[in-house]
């Protein structure tokens, strides 16, 4: 074994397409050029130890004693990962860097198990290929840390390419890369964090996914996926006389019509009508406001704001209940845009937001373990204590 392997993967934005994952539907994500930095090299016998550049204190754990609901906190992300990948461990150590904002639904965690699940793989030498890996990051999350992403994240996070969104199939777990020419348009892609508190409760998030699966359960399908926007009004008439109906409408609706507007907005990109995107992307907002209810006052203002100062569109992205907006914006209306945000905040009492612009870029790679390419600044403040940011 060698003396260490290190990758870094990156957080992500998905472009359209939120909380279609688990319902076997589509999504449109990419990778950005935050992401986190880990290394993996061996340890004393038997143990395993977690440092993060972000966290005080190191985190240790016995090879035997590595299960779910064994490590609490930001190390069960990394741990979760040597568990899941299903081999008997050497003693390791993990360390991680990470400037992938906390809490602002860029998916840290992602950037973090990917870049674990990546680095393990080849200081071990276990021959796992990138989609195999995603396997690995999803199921830390999912059986370790008992989040429960659909898998966009990390597809995003270990297969984003740069120039390109991710065409992600989420049932069948294909991909393509889709031409994203920001540049050639005179587009930027601005993210605005509201830094609202991330109110991404877990019931509410379980409460999401478990009115889909009923409704899915009542209409006969295996996933709301199997839904068609022709068949929409009589799959809503089905739904409104069952317990519960009003909001069952409500999500299946918010389902079936953001699948269909992630397929609109890849035709269009493929036809090279970038800007033509930006109306799916509001509607898509209206959706996650009105039937999904994922929204917060926060992001509700930022976009009202970012479309009355000229954006071409502008939706929250992420899980919901705080963190960022996306806007596309002409390249030379990107500082009057930023005012536009900061200024509707203030008015409305919010915290102040903050902003960045960002391009598709690549997904996880190795880099100089002697750390010659180090992370770059963060667009928000990454101290904040937390655990790291499943949406």
């Amino acid at each position: 074994m060698r003396e260490s392997a290190s990758w870094l993967a990156p957080g992500r934005v998905n472009l359209i397409g939120e909380h279609t994952d688990y319902n076997d539907g589509f999504v449109l994500p990419l990778a950005i050029e935050f992401g986190c930095r880990a290394t993996v090299s061996p340890g004393p016998d038997g143990l395993l130890r977690f440092v993060s550049a972000q966290e005080s204190e190191p985190v240790e754990v016995p090879v035997e004693g590595l299960a779910p609901d064994g490590v609490q906190g930001w190390a069960a992300y990394p741990a979760g990962v040597l568990w899941a990948l299903g081999v008997d461990l050497p003693g390791l150590t993990v360390t991680v860097d990470s400037d992938v904002p906390l809490g602002a639904g860029l998916s840290s965690s992602a950037a973090l198990t990917c870049s674990v699940a990546a680095a393990a793989n080849d200081l071990l030498e276990l021959g796992l290929s990138p989609r195999e890996l995603v396997a690995v990051a999803r199921k830390a999350e999912n059986g370790f840390v008992g989040a429960p992403t659909g898998g966009m994240d990390q597809l995003a996070s270990m297969l984003g390419e740069a120039g390109s969104v991710l065409f992600c199939d989420m049932r069948s777990l294909d991909v393509r890369p889709v031409r994203f020419a920001l540049d050639d348009a005179g587009l930027a892609l601005l993210v605005v964090d509201s830094n609202a508190p991330h109110r991404h409760a877990d019931g509410e998030y379980a409460a999401r996914r478990k009115a889909c699966e009923q409704a899915a359960s009542v209409l006969g399908v295996s996933a709301l996926r199997d839904v068609t926007l022709d068949g929409l009004d009589e799959a809503l008439a089905k739904l409104a006389p069952e317990p519960d109906g009003d909001v069952l409408v409500k999500r299946a609706r918010h389902i079936v019509t953001e699948n269909a507007r992630v397929t609109d907005v890849v035709a269009r990109l493929d036809a090279g009508q970038i800007r033509e995107i930006g109306p799916l992307l509001t509607a898509s907002h209206a959706s996650m406001r009105e039937d999904f209810e994922i929204t917060v006052p926060e992001v509700d203002v930022l976009v009202e704001a970012l479309l009355a100062a000229g954006a071409h569109g502008a939706r929250m992205t992420g899980g919901g209940f705080g963190g960022c907006v996306i806007a596309l914006v002409d390249n030379d209306a990107v500082a009057a845009a930023v005012r536009a945000a900061a200024d509707a905040a203030a008015a409305h009492g919010f915290a102040a937001p903050r902003t960045f612009v960002t391009a598709p870029a690549a997904g996880a790679h190795a880099v100089d373990p002697s750390g010659a390419e180090p992370p770059r600044q963060p667009p928000v403040d990454t101290n904040a204590s937390g655990a790291p940011d499943a949406g």
